[in-house]
C-alpha cells in the first residue's frame, strides 16, 4: 500500500513533526529540510518559536511561503517544555513525534515509525536501535526516541511537559506514559542525527547544579501526584524504581560535577524517595536494579559510595580488558570479529548508562 498515497483525501496527517526552536538559526534550515524530504511526505512539520533573538523567525517565515504543510507558532521565551506543549495543542497528526531544532532525521525516519506503530498497533514506539535494544525495561525515554499515538495522549490530557522544568522534562513526560500503557513497539531503525555544539542550552554543561537539584524535589511532588492520582502504587513500583535510579542517580549524581554539599543532599534525596519503593518491590525486581545503585542507596554516606564505585569502575575495566584479550585466541576470525564486537557493545551500552552491572 502506498501510504501517501492512501492519505491524500483526509483533512489531518499520518504524522505531526513538533519542532521547538530557540535561538538555532546556524542549523534550522537543515533540521527543517531533513524533515521536509522524508518519504513519507503525508505530514505536517509544527514550527514553534520560543522567543528566539536570533533570525530563526525570518528563516521559518521563508520556509512557510513554499511549503503548505508548516505551521508555524510564535511565544515569548518560556522554555521548551511550553514550546512543545503550544505544537502538540495545535498537532492533527495521528502520531506525534518531537524533534529538536538543532538536529536531522534520516530520510525513512517518519515512514519506517508510522509504518511499525500501525503494524504494531502501539500507543508510544520507541525509536533507535540503542534504545530499542536496551537490557531493561526504560522508565524514561529523551523525546527524539518516542513516536506517540495522538489519540492516547488526548486520552491523557493532563500529561504535558512540565514546563518551568529542564533538565529531566522530557524524562518526566514520557515516565508517565509509559506507566500508562502496555502498547510499546519498537522501531530500531529510525536513525536520528544528533548535533553537539557549544550553543546549546544546558544546565549541566553550564555547571549549575543547585538548581538542577532543587528541581528534582519537583520531580518527585510531579511523580507522587501521578501516581496517586492514576492509582499505580503498587503495581508500577518497579518502573518508579528505575527512573529514580536513571535520573537523580546515574544521571544526577554520577553524570554532574557535584561538590559534598550537593552530594550529601542528592544522597539523602535518593534514599529517602527509595525508601517506601523498595517495602514494594519484588526480589527479582530488587536484583534487575544496578549494583552500584543498590550500593549507594544503603550506604551511609555518599563518601563511602564514591569509594565503592571508584574501585568498580576499575575492576570493570579489567574485566572488559580479559575478555578482550581471550578473544584473540579463537581462530576463526568471524567468530572472533562477532565476540568482540559484541563485547564492545555491551560494555558500551553499560557504560553509558554509567556503569549499569
Amino acid at each position: 500500500m502506498d501510504i501517501n498515497k492512501s492519505a491524500q483525501n483526509r483533512k489531518d496527517f499520518l504524522v505531526s513533526v513538533v519542532m521547538p526552536i530557540f535561538n538555532t538559526s546556524e542549523f534550522l534550515s537543515e533540521a527543517v529540510n531533513s524533515v521536509l524530504c522524508q518519504s513519507l511526505e503525508d505530514f505536517e512539520l509544527i514550527l514553534v518559536n520560543d522567543g528566539s533573538t536570533d533570525n530563526s523567525a525570518d528563516i521559518c517565515q521563508e520556509f512557510l511561503r513554499h511549503d503548505k504543510r508548516i505551521k508555524y507558532f510564535h511565544q515569548n521565551n518560556a522554555g521548551v517544555s511550553a514550546a512543545r506543549n503550544l505544537g502538540l495543542r495545535h498537532a492533527t497528526g495521528q502520531y506525534i513525534f518531537f524533534m529538536d531544532s538543532d538536529d536531522t532525521i534520516g530520510i525513512e525516519f517518519l515512514e519506517t515509525s508510522y509504518v511499525v506503530s500501525i503494524y504494531q498497533d502501539t500507543d508510544i514506539t520507541i525509536l533507535g536501535s540503542y534504545f530499542c535494544n536496551s537490557n531493561v525495561p526504560i522508565p524514561a525515554l529523551p523525546t527524539c526516541a518516542m513516536f506517540l499515538k495522538r489519540d492516547f495522549l488526548r486520552s491523557y490530557k493532563e500529561i504535558q511537559f512540565p514546563e518551568g522544568i529542564q533538565p529531566c522534562e522530557d524524562g518526566l513526560f514520557s515516565h508517565q506514559l509509559l506507566a500508562l500503557t502496555s502498547r510499546i513497539g519498537e522501531n530500531p531503525n529510525a536513525i536520528y542525527h544528533h548535533r553537539s555544539h557549544e550553543n546549546q542550552n544546558h544546565i549541566i554543561i553550564n555547571g549549575d547544579c543547585d538548581s538542577v537539584l532543587i528541581q528534582i524535589y519537583q520531580w518527585r511532588e510531579i511523580l507522587e501526584k501521578f501516581y496517586m492520582k492514576f492509582d499505580l502504587y503498587p503495581k508500577k513500583y518497579f518502573h518508579l524504581a528505575l527512573f529514580i535510579q536513571h535520573e537523580p542517580f546515574e544521571l544526577r549524581y554520577i553524570g554532574m560535577p557535584l561538590d559534598k554539599g550537593q552530594k550529601y543532599l542528592l544522597h539523602n534525596l535518593i534514599k529517602c524517595w527509595m525508601f517506601p519503593v523498595f517495602q514494594n518491590l519484588k526480589k527479582e525486581e530488587i536484583r534487575m536494579l544496578s549494583k552500584p545503585f543498590l550500593y549507594f542507596t544503603t550506604t551511609d554516606s555518599p563518601t563511602d559510595f564514591d569509594q565503592f564505585f571508584e574501585k568498580y569502575r576499575y575492576w570493570r575495566r579489567i574485566k572488559k580488558g580479559v575478555f578482550q584479550f581471550l578473544v584473540r585466541f579463537i581462530v576463526i576470525k568471524s567468530v572472533r570479529r562477532k565476540l568482540r564486537h559484541k563485547i564492545n557493545e555491551n560494555f558500551r551500552k553499560d557504560d553509558d548508562l554509567i556503569y549499569r552491572a
